[in-house]
């Protein structure tokens, strides 16, 4: 297993939960919400520094079938964005079926309204760190995919 913290990221259309694993990448927890749009690149890059992490997973949304539709494709150009803010610490991408239903149901009983939605989206990013975490302990290989950062004439940050 690798060594050092690593940074999930899960990015919806107004919110993008952002959690943070130990440095020996064993254990997730949640770190913040950020609002989506204006600034939250630069947000996401301050948390990286802040917490010192060494990698960025992102979370791929797809069907349960595999297949990948709207949300995957900017999900995959948001964190090709990412890639090109964060260089050199790589950015990942890896599946994320059902994470959001898992932590709607962790929450469901502990919050309600406005409050659960405020912090889904951040047990989200932990289900999708924990997942990758665990998958990349049990394989010895990083997880997901590599995101390579769009040059400048493929994006206008």
């Amino acid at each position: 297993m690798r060594r050092g913290v690593r940074l999930g990221v899960d990015p919806g259309d107004a919110r993008i939960g952002v959690a943070r694993s130990d440095p020996s990448g064993i254990l997730a927890t949640p770190v913040e919400t950020v609002r989506r749009g204006k600034g939250d690149l630069r947000r996401i890059h301050q948390i990286l520094r802040a917490e010192g992490a060494v990698e960025v997973i992102v979370g791929l949304p797809r069907s349960l079938s595999g297949r990948e539709g709207p949300a995957a494709v900017k999900t995959r150009e948001f964190a090709a964005r990412l890639a090109r803010r964060l260089a050199p610490v790589p950015v990942r991408l890896v599946d994320e079926r059902l994470t959001t239903v898992t932590a709607e149901a962790m929450l469901r009983d502990q919050r309600k309204g406005a409050k659960r939605r405020a912090v889904v989206d951040q047990v989200a990013a932990v289900v999708i760190l924990q997942q990758a975490l665990d998958a990349e302990r049990a394989t010895d290989t990083p997880p997901g995919e590599l995101v390579t950062p769009p040059t400048d004439e493929e994006t206008h940050d």
